[in-house]
C-alpha cells in the first residue's frame, strides 16, 4: 500500500516532469518562447546540447544539469562552468542563429526546427539545420541561404510568441 506522503511525492515528480508551472524540472527556469527553438516537454534549448561545444569541441555534446543557465526565456545546458560563463558573456555568438531554425527553411518563408545533430559553424557563428541536405545547400551557398534567410526573418521572428 502507498502513503499519502508517496502518493504526494509522486504526483510532484509528475507535475515537475511535465512542466507545470509551481513545479520547476530544472536549476533555471524556463519561459514559453518560439523565438528560441525549445522542447515542449523539457524545457531545454536545443534538446540540451552545449551551444558552446560547436565552437570548443568541434561536435555536438548534450550538456548537464549541473550547468545551466536562463537565457532568453529558455534553459541552456553546457558541459561545464567555462562553456556556461562564455555563453552568458556571449549568447550572441554561441547561440543558434535565427533562434535554431533551419535558415533554408527561413529562406523560403518557412519555420522549421533546426535538429542539434546536422549543424555548421559559418561566420563564427552557429546555424542548425533540420535536414542533411538543408545543411549541404547552406554549406554550397552561405552568403545567398543567409542574405535571403536574413531578408525574411525580421517578419517571421515579430510573428513568433514571446
Amino acid at each position: 500500500m502507498i502513503s499519502s506522503c508517496s502518493c504526494l511525492l509522486l504526483a510532484s515528480l509528475v507535475l515537475a516532469s511535465l512542466g507545470v508551472p509551481g513545479f520547476p524540472s530544472s536549476a533555471a527556469e524556463a519561459a514559453t518562447t518560439e523565438r528560441v527553438i525549445v522542447n515542449r516537454y523539457t524545457g531545454l534549448a536545443i534538446e540540451g546540447f552545449d551551444p558552446v561545444a560547436y565552437f570548443v569541441d568541434a561536435r555536438p555534446l548534450i550538456g548537464l544539469p549541473d550547468f545551466e543557465a536562463s537565457q532568453a526565456g529558455v534553459v541552456w545546458r553546457f558541459r561545464n562552468e567555462g562553456n556556461r560563463a562564455s555563453f552568458v558573456a556571449h549568447p550572441d555568438i554561441y547561440g543558434p542563429q535565427f533562434g535554431g531554425y533551419d535558415p533554408i527553411d527561413l529562406a523560403r518563408g518557412v519555420t522549421y526546427a533546426g535538429n542539434p545533430r546536422f549543424w555548421l559553424i559559418s561566420g563564427q557563428r552557429l546555424y542548425l539545420f533540420g535536414r542533411e541536405q538543408s545543411r549541404d545547400a547552406f554549406a554550397a551557398d552561405p552568403k545567398r541561404s543567409l542574405l535571403d534567410a536574413s531578408a525574411r526573418w525580421p517578419a517571421i521572428e515579430r510573428n513568433l510568441a514571446r
